[in-house]
């Protein structure tokens, strides 16, 4: 299925586009456990979705939070979790925030993370590049 008309295309080869999409046909999902703990002290955010992907035996915790029209995923810096932002930028449009995280800055996500999210304003500084997550997603074809 392509995306709505509305959606910016993302710069993927239109075969490797076809690959992960069907790759994201694959993804198992389950409810992942419980983060690492919060601070005492901090502020109540917005509710938080995690689940685990799963897909040839490589697995991504993936975060989503939806709040005031904007959405927010947090993933493991890893193959699935790229392309789990990949097949979300396929169908929303490319993300205006795209930043890599270092391991452990993001609770619960130990080993790194790739944050991603559409509708709020767009980070300063240095970012991502969606051909970043093209070559890391590639791994996730098995």
């Amino acid at each position: 299925m392509s995306p709505p008309p509305t959606v910016a295309p993302l710069p993927i080869d239109p075969g490797l586009l076809g690959r992960f999409r069907a790759a994201g046909t694959r993804i198992a999902w389950r409810p992942a456990p419980p983060g690492a703990p919060e601070r005492r002290g901090r502020r109540p955010g917005p509710a938080v979705t995690a689940r685990i992907a799963h897909l040839h035996d490589e697995e991504a915790r993936i975060e989503e939070t939806t709040r005031a029209g904007r959405r927010r995923l947090v993933v493991d810096s890893g193959p699935v979790g790229a392309l789990v932002i990949l097949l979300e930028a396929d169908r929303l449009g490319p993300p205006g925030r795209l930043v890599a995280h270092a391991a452990h800055e993001i609770p619960a996500f130990g080993q790194g993370a790739i944050e991603a999210e559409w509708g709020g304003d767009p980070a300063e500084g240095p970012g991502l590049a969606i051909a970043d997550l093209v070559a890391l997603a590639r791994y996730a074809l098995g």
